[in-house]
């Protein structure tokens, strides 16, 4: 993994660290860079974008790193591929601000939602997510077959795992850094290096960091947002169905055994 250069421990700490893993993104990380920098650069407060390259056979690396150029406050990571868990933790160990989030690479969710999430921390919440249910959320372009596989999944996470949650896993979410430090702490989804992941892998890494979330006191905060089905979704209906269900059990049997306590 890239250390912090000299540049980047010289700059004010962040308020915000926002952390996108990616993975074969060639085609879009470049204009992820960019729409994300004219964002955060247009708020008040000091940022930091960590896009995290995992180990992609093609050439987001270099993309990502040549639309940084320029941007001190963007840094790009390269680790060996380990898929979105491994890629998200890399991001939140490097990660400086006192507020941890973390984005899908195609910006499903717009980025003007991080204020939402921010102020649901202000109001006490220790972890703000994300979430496609609620009153004013909405799902834009979503496949029918899609969204019957999300609430599916749903309602196995909230009958085992994590009842009250109506959606787990859009890809946004925030966190105060130290609740993020702690549940990664504990977490155990895809932290063993030695796991083998091969090509996109869509995992229930964030139903462990809620359940973890959970376990240690931390209060979880759902925020509704508009999401858009991105139409290079790397979901693969059987495999992701066998991955997710097999992770929510890991969970449930981490959980009974007290590990996350």
């Amino acid at each position: 993994m890239e250390q912090p250069t000299d540049q980047t421990r010289d700059r004010a700490d962040p308020v915000l660290s926002l952390i996108v893993p990616a993975y074969n993104e060639a085609s879009r990380i470049a204009a992820t860079v960019t729409s994300a920098v004219a964002y955060l650069d247009a708020q008040d407060d000091p940022y930091e974008l960590i896009v995290v390259d995992d180990g992609s056979e093609d050439e987001t690396a270099a993309i990502a790193r040549s639309a940084a150029a320029g941007h001190p406050s963007v840094s790009v990571l390269s680790i060996p591929h380990g898929g979105k868990a491994a890629a998200t933790r890399a991001g939140i160990v490097h990660a400086r601000g006192e507020l941890i989030a973390f984005s899908d690479a195609d910006l499903a969710t717009p980025l003007p939602y991080l204020v939402e999430l921010r102020q649901a921390i202000v109001n006490g919440a220790d972890v703000a997510i994300g979430s496609r249910e609620g009153m004013g959320a909405r799902r834009l372009g979503e496949p029918a077959y899609r969204h019957v596989m999300g609430r599916g999944f749903n309602w196995l996470v909230r009958l085992m795992v994590l009842p009250g949650l109506d959606d787990t896993q859009c890809g946004f979410k925030m966190f105060r850094r130290d609740a993020a430090r702690a549940i990664l702490q504990k977490s155990r989804l895809y932290a063993d290096a030695a796991e083998v992941v091969n090509g996109p892998r869509v995992t229930a890494f964030d139903v462990e960091l809620l359940v973890v979330a959970r376990r240690l006191g931390h209060r979880i905060q759902p925020v509704p947002v508009v999401w858009t089905y991105g139409s290079q979704s790397k979901v693969n209906p059987a495999r992701d169905t066998w991955h997710n269900f097999r992770d929510v059990v890991r969970v449930r049997l981490n959980d009974w055994r007290g590990t996350y306590r």
